[in-house]
């Protein structure tokens, strides 16, 4: 998919920003699903200045060299003060001021945080990631050939691997190494790393304990009409955004042995 992705762009933008943006959205991305919460871990400064970049060389014809520094400011001015006829409010005005957040909140990260309580790496780095899901999306859907909104969005979905540490592989078996997990975390870890190819009852009957066997139809049915955790698609059970959520907020996909 990241194949399909690269060649797609590389027809309209350069060839190393577009692997160097890749690079680095997957770097980040894989970090946050790999339990490294914290936002030194997954502040996207790499990918935003990858970002700039394209969009400069898509206003311009030409970007800063990457050896230089990059002088955000007077891009993201720049940027701004294009026509509106020329290019659209997404490459002027929307995609920089998503990456000016990610800037600011890398910047500010030392500051305090008056939400008692709430772990601000947590928070930090949720809205990093979503922001980075964001603006790449934006560059497939704007200069790679014939993808909509929602193509694009599924396009990124799968570029991405969920590297579960919890989760060790034995040829296509799936064992959790928390031994601590009971069974509906148990199951939405497996179905963490499935991603959006979800599970099958007979792939989730074979990973889970003996113990948890006898009443796996019922704890599925709870994670799905109970608490939206997760959607049954008549075949395959996948993992819900609030779901995912709750995997991420609990940590119960990093390492814990």
């Amino acid at each position: 998919m990241r194949d399909r992705i690269s060649k797609g762009l590389k027809q309209k933008l350069p060839d190393r920003l577009v692997d160097e943006l890749l690079a680095a959205y997957q770097e980040a991305k894989e970090n946050f699903y790999s339990g490294g919460l914290r936002l030194s871990a997954v502040e996207g400064g790499r990918f935003c200045e990858a970002a700039l970049r394209l969009l400069e060389f898509i206003t311009t014809g030409h970007f800063t060299d990457v050896n230089k520094q990059l002088d955000a400011e007077r891009i993201f001015q720049k940027l701004k003060d294009h026509s509106a006829d020329r290019f659209p409010a997404s490459v002027r005005l929307h995609m920089p001021r998503a990456i000016r957040v990610v800037y600011d909140i890398r910047n500010s990260r030392d500051n305090a945080h008056l939400a008692d309580g709430i772990d601000p790496n947590f928070q930090d780095a949720t809205l990093v990631v979503s922001v980075l899901d964001w603006i790449m999306a934006e560059f497939v859907r704007l200069f790679h050939e014939n993808v909509s909104a929602d193509d694009a969005k599924i396009i990124i979905d799968s570029l991405v691997e969920r590297r579960v540490p919890v989760i060790q592989e034995f040829d296509g078996f799936k064992k959790v190494l928390n031994s601590k997990l009971k069974a509906s975390p148990f199951i939405m870890v497996l179905l963490y790393e499935c991603g959006e190819a979800g599970a099958t009852f007979t792939d989730l009957y074979s990973w889970v304990r003996p113990q948890m066997r006898q009443n796996l139809q019922r704890t599925l049915n709870q994670l799905v009409d109970k608490n939206a955790y997760v959607h049954f698609s008549g075949k395959r059970y996948i993992l819900t955004r609030s779901g995912a959520a709750e995997v991420e907020k609990k940590k119960l996909h990093g390492e814990s042995f």
